[in-house]
């Protein structure tokens, strides 16, 4: 495998992880949160699909975000198949940019955030997207801990 074909079994190995703890979450827990100034199950699931695509807009556009907003934002809370269903096409595109890139793309193009200060490889911005949700998939796993809830199985 290549450096692109590891990025992306990397993306959809760490997103099928996600959705097996997003679905084993039970109905009346997917508003819970540990303490008021947390984002609860569900605002977390959210948060991940949304920065998906605002990380994409940012590659787009080699750092510059702009006044973009999410086109997930503002969509009600229902349930988790929902808003995967919502997020898919964005997902979809986010996956063919990925695939269009050459393992030079990786190397030689950069992703320039001067608000961050953050100037990174597109290979290395890549995997970084990777690690955000990979964090939010573990605290959703200690939430669910914290419950005494079920835990998906995701080392299989």
């Amino acid at each position: 495998m290549n450096a692109k074909e590891l990025l992306i079994l990397n993306f959809e190995e760490v997103r099928r992880r996600s959705i097996k703890i997003w679905n084993a979450i039970r109905e009346e827990d997917l508003f819970w949160r540990p303490d008021p100034a947390a984002m609860s199950c569900f605002e977390m699931i959210r948060h991940v699909l949304e920065s998906e695509n605002i990380y994409h807009q940012i590659i787009l556009h080699r750092g510059q975000l702009g006044h973009y907003e999410s086109p997930l934002t503002g969509n009600p809370y229902t349930t988790v198949d929902e808003d995967l269903k919502n997020a898919q096409p964005y997902r979809e595109k986010f996956l063919k940019m990925v695939h269009a890139f050459s393992v030079k793309d990786l190397e030689d193009v950069y992703i320039t955030r001067k608000e961050k200060k953050q100037h990174r490889k597109l290979g290395d911005y890549l995997l970084r997207m990777a690690y955000h949700e990979s964090v939010h998939t573990g605290q959703l796993l200690d939430y669910l801990r914290t419950l005494k809830a079920p835990r998906a199985v995701i080392w299989d």
